[in-house]
């Protein structure tokens, strides 16, 4: 794995580690590839984001809106390493959460039509410094659709942090703010990323088997 200044980039030709090396759900053996990213590492590189989303955006209030649902893990995760950064440093900020849900999946395509379902009044964002967490940007259509949503609100600043990005033909070349890691074109699932709601349960980022995708198709 190399890694650039902004994140950590994951080859085409990553091997990926033997699932016999991690520990795995037992009624998920057969359904995955490969341990994509162990969890460990997620936390790892999480850590350091928070750091970096402190330093740039840590002088005014923050409202966080979490993407749900594949968001989840990462957001809890992320909020935690902000709260320490709080709680350790003289400069200290007041963070309130927010939630909002957003349906572009089928199977494993990106229908390209939005929903956004559920989320309080995004009224609450103006003159605040929003903080969107999303678990993975595809095309990225997604974020630029809720982004252009956002700017009716007048938030004073929007940042957005992505654990993932992927590199796909089907891009719309739209980068997030922060990234975890730049992963290639694969279906991969695991630490609240699902396929068809299922996975969510799994510790570590995974790479979906066919077996897997036959299963679980919708």
């Amino acid at each position: 794995m190399a890694s650039s200044c902004s994140c950590v980039v994951i080859s085409d030709d990553e091997q990926g580690y033997d699932l016999d090396l991690f520990c795995i759900p037992k009624h998920y053996a057969t359904d995955l590839e490969k341990v994509y990213i162990p969890h460990g590492l997620i936390l790892d590189r999480t850590e350091r984001l928070a750091r970096d989303i402190m330093k740039d955006m840590g002088g005014h209030h923050i409202v966080a809106l979490c993407v749900l649902k594949g968001g989840y893990k990462f957001f809890a995760d992320l909020l935690d390493y902000i709260k320490a950064l709080n709680r350790n440093s003289d400069r200290s900020i007041p963070m309130t959460v927010d939630f909002i849900r957003l349906k572009s999946y089928c199977n494993d395509q990106s229908t390209g039509e939005i929903k956004v379902i559920g989320g309080d009044d995004l009224s609450t964002l103006t003159d605040k410094n929003v903080l969107i967490v999303e678990d993975i940007i595809d095309t990225g259509k997604t974020m630029k659709t809720l982004l252009k949503l956002l700017t009716q609100y007048n938030p004073k600043m929007v940042k957005v942090v992505s654990l993932l990005v992927k590199r796909t033909p089907r891009s719309v070349g739209y980068r997030p703010d922060y990234i975890g890691f730049e992963v290639p074109d694969k279906f991969v699932v695991g630490y609240a990323l699902d396929y068809n709601e299922y996975f969510r349960d799994l510790n570590h980022i995974c790479v979906i088997s066919e077996t897997g995708k036959e299963k679980y198709k919708a």
